[in-house]
C-alpha cells in the first residue's frame, strides 16, 4: 500500500547520509520532495501542509545526537511527526458491553460484507466472545446469502433468513436469537449504494435510533483515494461514527487515505484490510504503520502473524522438533506448508526492516508456485525416504522427481536446501545458550 510513497521517502533520507547537522537549506531541499511524494499518494493537502510544518519545527537546527546520523535523525523525526497525525482518538478496539452492538456502514462495493466476516473472525479468534452476524441488505440480490456462506464457512451464527422479511422486521427477531444463543457481539451489516444519498442515511439514523449500538463502524476503499475523506465526512455529519475500517490495504493504490482519513475526519481508524482471506483484517496501529512507510519494518506484526499461524499444540511440536539430532523431511514438510498459508511472500517483507525497496522484484505466484512443487517432491517419497534422507539415490530421486512431476534438477536443490537447513540447525545447537533461549 506504502511502498511508492516508501520508496520516495527513503530516497529524500539518503541526502542526509554525509551531513553533519541538520542545515536548514538541506531540510527544506528534503521537505520539498516529501511534500511531492506525500501529494502523490494522495495525502490529503490540509494533511501534507501539517506533515511538513511539524517536521521543519523539529528538524532545523536539531542537534546530532553521539552516534547518530543525521539520516537516522530525520526518520526519527519523520516517525515521530506521522505517529501524530495518525493518532487520532482511541485506535484500539474494545467491546464495551454484552450484547456489543456494531454496525457497519459505507458504500456498495468497499468490502463491507466480507469484513463484517472478517471482523466477527477477529472478535471470535482474538476477544474470544461469541458473534452473530446480521444481515439488513434487503435490496442487493444474495446481500443476505453471501453473509450467510462467510459466517457458515467459519462456523459463525448469522441470523435465519427471511426472504420476505424488511429491515425492521430483521432487528426485531434479533434479541430474541441472542438471548437464546448468549451471543456477546452482534454486527449488523447495512445496505450500500453506489454513492451517498438521502434515503441511505435516513435509513442508517432509523436504525440507529431503533438499537443501542456501541460502534458504527464505517468500511471505506483505499483505492478511492482523497475521495474517502469525503465520503467520510458526509457520512459524519448523519451517523455518529466510532471508527473507521479501511479496505484494500494490500492493493497497489497510493495509500495517501490512510493518512488522512482519521486527521480530516477526527474519527479514528479501528482496522485496516490486508487481503482477501478471512483472516488478513489487522488492529491499526500508528506507530507500526509509520515504521512500515519509513521502511523501519514491523517485527511485531511478523511475529503476531506467525503466532496466529501456530497454536500451542503446532508450538510444541515446533519445539521438538527442533530439538532434534537430525531433522527429517516431515519436518521440512511442516515448515514448507506453514510457510505457503502465510500469505503472500511480497507481503511479509513489508514487516522486515529495508527489505520494502526489493518487495517489487519478488513473485507472488513464482514463489507460491515454488513451495507447492517442493511439498510435492517430498509427498512423492516413501515414508522411509521421509525420515531417513540418506535413503534417496539416484534412482530414487529419479522416481520422486516423475511422480511430483518435476525434473531431476529441482529435486536435486531441494535436497541441497534440507541438507543445508540441518547443517544450519546443528551450528546454531553448538552455540551454548542460544537455542534454549531461542
Amino acid at each position: 500500500m506504502f511502498d511508492k510513497l516508501s520508496s520516495k521517502i527513503t530516497e529524500v533520507f539518503k541526502k542526509f547520509r554525509n551531513q553533519t547537522h541538520l542545515s536548514e537549506r538541506h531540510v527544506d531541499e528534503a521537505l520539498k520532495e516529501m511534500r511531492l511524494a506525500l501529494l502523490e499518494a494522495d495525502v490529503s493537502l490540509v494533511v501534507v501542509k501539517q506533515l511538513i510544518e511539524s517536521i521543519r519545527a523539529k528538524a532545523v537546527g536539531q542537534e546530532i545526537v553521539k552516534n547518530i546520523n543525521p539520516a537516522q535523525m530525520m526518520i526519527k523525526i519523520v516517525h515521530d511527526v506521522l505517529v501524530d497525525v495518525l493518532s487520532v482518538g482511541t485506535c484500539e478496539f474494545s467491546l464495551k458491553a454484552s450484547p456489543h452492538y456494531i454496525m457497519m456502514v459505507g458504500l456498495q462495493g468497499s468490502g463491507k460484507t466480507t469484513t463484517s466476516a472478517k471482523l466477527a473472525y477477529y472478535i471470535e479468534k482474538k476477544l474470544k466472545k461469541k458473534t452473530l452476524l446480521v444481515s439488513l441488505d434487503v435490496y442487493r440480490p444474495a446481500a443476505q446469502e453471501q453473509l450467510k456462506i462467510l459466517a457458515d464457512s467459519q462456523e459463525f451464527l448469522s441470523l435465519p433468513i427471511h426472504q420476505k422479511d424488511g429491515i425492521f422486521d430483521i432487528l426485531k427477531r434479533v434479541p430474541d436469537f441472542v438471548k437464546t444463543h448468549m451471543v456477546d457481539v452482534v454486527i449488523l451489516d447495512t445496505a450500500g449504494r453506489l454513492h451517498i444519498d438521502v434515503d441511505m442515511l435516513q435509513e442508517l439514523k432509523t436504525i440507529s435510533s431503533r438499537t443501542q449500538l456501541h460502534d458504527v463502524l464505517l468500511v471505506s476503499d483505499l483505492m478511492t483515494g482523497q475521495d474517502s475523506a469525503k465520503i467520510a465526512k458526509e457520512f459524519l455529519s448523519h451517523v455518529s461514527l466510532t471508527g473507521l475500517i479501511l479496505t484494500r490495504g494490500d492493493g497497489d493504490g497510493r495509500g495517501g487515505a490512510a493518512l488522512s482519513m482519521g486527521y480530516v475526519t477526527g474519527c479514528p481508524i479501528k482496522f485496516l484490510g490486508v487481503g482477501e482471506k478471512i483472516d488478513q483484517l489487522e488492529e491499526f496501529s500508528p506507530k507500526r504503520i509509520a515504521s512500515r512507510i519509513l521502511d523501519q519494518g514491523d517485527i511485531v506484526s511478523l511475529v503476531e502473524k506467525a503466532q496466529e499461524m501456530a497454536d500451542i499444540g503446532n508450538t510444541n511440536e515446533l519445539m521438538k522438533m527442533m530439538s532434534k539430532k537430525n531433522l527429517n523431511f516431515n519436518d521440512f514438510h511442516k515448515q514448507l506448508s506453514m510457510m505457503l498459508k502465510m500469505g503472500k511472500f511480497s507481503n511479509l517483507l513489508s514487516f522486515i526492516p529495508g527489505f520494502n525497496q526489493i518487495k517489487g522484484q519478488i513473485k507472488d505466484e513464482d514463489v507460491s508456485k515454488t513451495l507447492k512443487r517442493q511439498i510435492a517432491v517430498i509427498t512423492s517419497m516413501t515414508l522411509k525416504e521421509r525420515v531417513n534422507p540418506l535413503l534417496l539415490n539416484g534412482m530414487r530421486r529419479k522416481r520422486i522427481a516423475k511422480g511430483a512431476g518435476v525434473d531431476i534438477v529441482f529435486v536435486n536443490k531441494l535436497i541441497k536446501q534440507f541438507e543445508g537447513m540441518n547443517q544450519m540447525m546443528k551450528k546454531v545447537k553448538q552455540k551454548k545458550g542460544l537455542f534454549s533461549k531461542f
